[in-house]
C-alpha cells in the first residue's frame, strides 16, 4: 500500500539514485522515515509534501564538532514533521522547540541480553583467565574506544591518586576498547601507565564479544568522558547488569544515572574527584553495593527498555499516518 517507507542511510551512488527515482511517485508515500538527518537534503525533492520523521543526534565530542553545524543545517527548506532525539540534553543544547516538533525517546537496550542471570559462570571464568584477572581484587572496568575525549588519561591518573592519596591497592582496572588506528594516543596511554607504575594494576583489552561478561566480571564501571556523551550506553548497560556506575556529570549521563542511587556523577575532567568517588564505592559494604545494583536495574527497566523504545517510536509514526 506504500503506507510506510523506511529509508536508511545510503552510501552507494546506485542506491541514492534508486531512492530519488522512488520520489518521482511521492504522491503515493504517506510517511518518510530517515535514519539520519544528513540524507534528507540528498534524497528528498523540495516539492515533496510528505510528513518526514528524522532522529536527531550529533557527535558532541571535539573530534566530531565540524559535523554538528552540517547536521543542523542539512534540511535546506525541508522541515521534518517530527524530530526524535534520544536525549533531552541534545534538544536543549541544539534545537529550538518553537521551530520544530521535538520528541525525546530514550535509547533502549536488550534487557535479556544485559542480564546478570543470563551469563554462564564457566564463560566468566574463561574470560578472567584470558585477561589474567584475579577475581579476588576489586575489578574496575572502563569500556570505550581509545580516544582522548573518552577520558582514559583522567582515569589512569585517578588510579594513581587512588593508591597515593587513599591507600588502595587491592584493585585491578580493565581499559576495554580498540584504538581504531590511534596508535599515537594508544602509546601515550601506555607511557602514562609506566610513568605512574601501574603496569600491574591496569590491563588493556582490545575488544570483547560478549559485553555482559565484561560487566559481570567487574565490581565497578566507569564512564570518564571529558566531553558530553549524546546518550552514553555504558552507563545504561552497567546499570542493567546491576553494577554501580561512576560517570562524568555532563551530557546524557545526567539523564541515565540516578546520582547517589544507581551510581555517582563526578565533576568531569577532574581526576581527584574521580579517585575520591572510586574510593567511596570501594569502601562500601556488599549490601550497599547490591542495593545500588538493584536501583540501577530498576532504572533501566523503567526508562531504557528496547521494547518500550520501539513502541514509543511506532506510536509516533502512526500519529503522522492519520
Amino acid at each position: 500500500d506504500n503506507k510506510l517507507v523506511s529509508l536508511f542511510e545510503k552510501r552507494s551512488e546506485e542506491k541514492e539514485v534508486f531512492l530519488k527515482e522512488k520520489f518521482k511517485s511521492a504522491t503515493l508515500i504517506s510517511l518518510v522515515i530517515f535514519k539520519t538527518s544528513l540524507t534528507i537534503e540528498l534524497i528528498v525533492p523540495p516539492e515533496v509534501n510528505t510528513p518526514i520523521v528524522s532522529p536527531f543526534s550529533v557527535f558532541l565530542s571535539i573530534e566530531f564538532k565540524p559535523f554538528t553545524e552540517l547536521i543542523l543545517n542539512s534540511f535546506q527548506g525541508i522541515t521534518p514533521a517530527t524530530l526524535i532525539s534520544f536525549s533531552t540534553h541534545l534538544c536543549k543544547k541544539y534545537l529550538n522547540p518553537k521551530k520544530k516538533k521535538l520528541m525525546v525517546i530514550f535509547r533502549g537496550i536488550n534487557l535479556d541480553y544485559f542480564n546478570m542471570n543470563n551469563t554462564l559462570e564457566k564463560k566468566l571464568n574463561i574470560l578472567a583467565s584470558n585477561w589474567k584477572i584475579n577475581k579476588k581484587n576489586f575489578i574496575i572496568l572502563l569500556p570505550g574506544r581509545l580516544t582522548k575525549w573518552k577520558g582514559q588519561e583522567i582515569f589512569i591518573e585517578s588510579l594513581s591518586l587512588l593508591i597515593e592519596k587513599h591507600n588502595k591497592n587491592n584493585f585491578h582496572a580493565i581499559i576495554l576498547g580498540s584504538n581504531q588506528g590511534r596508535e599515537v594516543y594508544s602509546k601515550k596511554l601506555s607511557l602514562l601507565v609506566e610513568r605512574f607504575r601501574l603496569r600491574n594494576k591496569i590491563t588493556f583489552v582490545d575488544s570483547c564479544k560478549e559485553m555482559p561478561l565484561a560487566y559481570k566480571l567487574s565490581d565497578l564501571v566507569i564512564s570518564s568522558s571529558i566531553e558530553p556523551e549524546a546518550f552514553g550506553r555504558v552507563a545504561v548497560e552497567a546499570q542493567a547488569m546491576n553494577k554501580p556506575i561512576i560517570a562524568s556529570d555532563i551530557g546524557g549521563s545526567r539523564e541515565t544515572v540516578l546520582n547517589g542511587r544507581s551510581g555517582f556523577l563526578y565533576k568531569h575532567n577532574d581526576q581527584k574527584e574521580l579517585a575520591k568517588t572510586i574510593n567511596k564505592i570501594m569502601e562500601m559494604d556488599k549490601q550497599s553495593l547490591n542495593l545500588i545494583g538493584k536501583q540501577g536495574r530498576k532504572n533501566v527497566e523503567k526508562k531504557f527498555n528496547v521494547d518500550q523504545m520501539c513502541q514509543s517510536t511506532f506510536t509516533e509514526y502512526k500519529k503522522l499516518l492519520k
